[in-house]
């Protein structure tokens, strides 16, 4: 069966394989096609996949092979009917996207769906693997932009005191930004909405911020829910005025399928101090900062520099690639049966969900397997709810 692995659209500069999967993919079955200069903006050339075992060719060749992995959703026009296309289709906020391919009886893998709790998700969870970039890469924009020294010194001309960093979240993303700062040299505070981050928080080094009336705001996927205005209120009040003598602050709130929640409004812009830094790592999707401009970097009229970078994980495109496509070697891989072959199963937890009754299963929610033969699977009924 062969795999095609297209060019990404403009402005995308992961690349979906690398060659160091060839290996494992070929030994699976796999004849692997990719699109000429597909990964060269990750630093992996055609002359490298063709010494891994790939095959090279042009977009319409690569798009009439049986599965497509991708990083982006690809325009459906180019598919055809019974293929897969395994990617990071973002089904909430595209649901005409999950459209085109039932009117066109595409099978879609959407690889931001992937059951994480499950253990054996653990090494295909393209969410953590990006997120971690991000988060680490969230830090060293906002180092970068900051300006003055991040570690304490100690120097013939003087001592110069650690900044501080204050980290809003601490998912995947978060943690890894406050080991990051810490590494850096930086007094790191950070929060959440769950109460239960706070010994995650302390052991990557960070002092949790702890807001009144606090409970455990996780849902049953493992997402932050959705919370109440009040509260949302009052978690601002206190994690801003924490933020308000902050060197950098990182926000890194984001609600699986809806708008990023607003963590810092203009009114708290106003309290912080000139020369600080906020980085939103939600800028794609509404942004944490209510200041923020998707794409930009920009200096308010106080002084606070607001860096609205999308596709943090892009910003470090070989490695951010290189560990996509681990985790989709992992995944593909693992549908592949001795006997027949590549196979989408109904009883694949990863592809449907856990079943009800295990203490993962997640009402309303499949896995990874979004829709195929024509048909949404009938697990994603919360995804049936927005179509």
């Amino acid at each position: 069966m062969k795999i095609g692995v297209p060019m990404e659209p403009k402005g995308e500069t992961r690349v979906a394989i690398v060659p160091g999967s060839m290996k494992k993919l070929v030994k699976s079955g796999f004849e692997v096609i990719v699109e000429h200069n597909a990964g060269v903006a990750a630093n992996y050339h055609d002359s490298d996949y063709e010494e891994a075992g790939a095959k090279i060719a042009d977009r319409k060749t690569v798009m009439e092979c049986e599965i497509i992995i991708s990083i982006r959703m690809v325009d459906v026009d180019e598919l055809s009917k019974d293929q897969v296309i395994a990617c990071v289709a973002d089904p909430f906020r595209h649901p005409e996207k999950v459209n085109d391919c039932i009117n066109s009886g595409i099978t879609l893998l959407s690889m931001d769906m992937i059951p994480r709790r499950l253990s054996r998700a653990q090494s295909m969870d393209v969410n953590s693997s990006q997120d971690n970039l991000a988060g680490y890469k969230a830090v060293l924009l906002g180092a970068s932009h900051v300006p003055r020294g991040i570690p304490m010194m100690t120097t013939s001309a003087g001592t110069v005191r650690p900044a501080k960093v204050v980290i809003m979240g601490s998912g995947v993303a978060g943690l890894q930004a406050i080991a990051t700062a810490k590494r850096l040299g930086a007094i790191v505070y950070a929060s959440d909405v769950r109460k239960s981050a706070a010994e995650q928080i302390e052991s990557v080094g960070g002092r949790f911020i702890e807001v009144d009336g606090m409970d455990d705001f996780e849902d049953e996927s493992g997402y932050a829910k959705p919370l109440t205005p009040e509260f949302i209120q009052k978690v601002n009040d206190t994690v801003c005025e924490v933020a308000s003598e902050a060197d950098i602050i990182v926000t890194t709130a984001r609600i699986f399928g809806r708008p990023a929640p607003i963590t810092v409004p203009k009114s708290a812009i106003d309290n912080f101090k000139s020369g600080a830094v906020v980085v939103d790592m939600n800028a794609d999707v509404g942004g944490n900062c209510e200041m923020t401009k998707q794409g930009e970097v920009f200096t308010t009229d106080n002084g606070v520099i607001i860096v609205g970078t999308s596709n943090l994980p892009g910003t470090l495109a070989n490695t951010a690639s290189m560990l996509y496509s681990n985790n989709l070697t992992t995944f593909i891989t693992s549908l592949v049966d001795k006997e027949n072959g590549f196979q989408i199963s109904e009883e694949d937890d990863i592809l449907v969900g856990a079943p009800e009754g295990n203490d993962f299963h997640v009402p309303g929610m499949g896995g990874v397997l979004i829709c195929k033969d024509g048909e949404i699977h009938p697990k994603q009924t919360r995804l049936g709810g927005v179509l």
